[in-house]
């Protein structure tokens, strides 16, 4: 049996500004632990995958940076999208790659470079049952991470018989909530997309075959063209959710606890990293006073805080950010604000 990896590693991470930039993304920041969220992912996954069988996909601009990062992963292995074509088009790229080096039987994992898990152990027993499942059933597996809150930001997956072992058919995705509607899904038993995905490569391509007319002239080109040829058949970005899984009635969901988190804003940091006895968490050094519940990240100077709640402050370079954790998520609109001086160092 084979087993590959495949880790999402594009975007740009606007929400970490001012720390994050085009050519330092938040996958290169050490957001969740003390190291990189990208070289987390790859230590979580190396226990059960070979470096050798490891596949990142990334922007063309970070390859240099992550071959320097990772340097067990073979340089080929490490891969550059293009252009930005969506979840669906990265995958069926990986997909193929693993067809074309090692057979349509071979066993495809796929994760993002940007999430904290808590317990390493146990999202890997649960990506080998998954596999497991895959295997058996012929289905495409996804886990969906049993909720600890009514989350907003995040897609939502029906199970169709909750208790099934070794996972249960999809009854619906569900796209991201209101707040009202994601404390019913929650109460009702829904699980959070979490975006891990588990198949043999031949079982997903065709799945995609069959269902991502979006992907039709892509999927035209011939196995041995080069990426760009690849990428460059595809009219607009598609994810593999919304062509794939939500029209096939072939995918299983499996329950996942193991502490499982979206590294998505700044408030994020609230939620993976360790709390003093007031709920602040802090990275660098930082004084804080009659303060509860604030995210405070340092790397250049002290920060003094004194009798306030429930703020991101994050000093880098000559930049000070302050802000809420509500208003956290939306930073794209604070850097489109900015005077150009600042906004070219975003």
């Amino acid at each position: 049996m084979s087993r590959w990896a495949v880790v999402l590693a594009g975007g740009v991470g606007s929400r970490f500004w001012p720390l994050s930039t085009p050519e330092r993304p938040k996958q290169l920041l050490p957001l969740a632990t003390g190291k990189p969220l990208l070289q987390d992912a790859i230590d979580r996954l190396a226990p059960i995958v070979d470096p050798s069988h490891t596949l990142i996909l990334t922007n063309a601009s970070l390859v240099k940076s992550i071959r320097a990062l990772l340097s067990p992963i073979p340089r080929e292995n490490i891969i550059a999208e293009p252009r930005p074509a969506g979840t669906a088009a990265a995958l069926v790229w990986a997909a193929r790659t693993i067809q074309l080096r090692d057979g349509k039987d071979a066993t495809m994992i796929s994760v993002h470079a940007d999430w904290s898990i808590r317990d390493d152990a146990e999202f890997r027993r649960v990506l080998l049952e998954g596999e497991e499942t895959a295997r058996k059933t012929h289905s495409l597996v996804t886990v969906g991470v049993v909720p600890t809150r009514a989350d907003q930001g995040f897609g939502y997956i029906q199970p169709s018989n909750p208790d099934k072992p070794g996972g249960s058919p999809v009854k619906q995705f569900v796209e991201k909530p209101d707040k009202a509607r994601a404390e019913k899904l929650v109460s009702d038993g829904y699980l959070w997309n979490s975006g891990i995905f588990i198949w043999t490569v031949g079982d997903f391509l065709a799945e995609v075959k069959q269902h991502a007319r979006e992907l039709n002239n892509a999927l035209s080109v011939d196995q041995d063209a080069d990426a760009a040829e690849f990428f460059g058949a595809i009219d607009n970005p598609v994810s593999v959710d919304n062509s794939v899984l939500e029209r096939s009635k072939n995918v299983t969901v499996l329950p996942g606890r193991f502490g499982w988190d979206d590294i998505g804003t700044w408030a994020a940091l609230g939620r993976v990293r360790d709390k003093d006895e007031f709920g602040n968490v802090t990275t660098g050094t930082a004084h804080l006073l009659d303060c509860v519940d604030n995210v405070v990240y340092t790397d250049s100077g002290s920060v003094a805080m004194y009798g306030v709640d429930n703020l991101v402050v994050v000093v880098h370079d000559g930049l000070t950010l302050v802000t809420t954790r509500e208003r956290a998520a939306d930073l794209k609109r604070l850097v489109e604000s900015l005077p150009p001086r600042e906004k070219g160092r975003a």
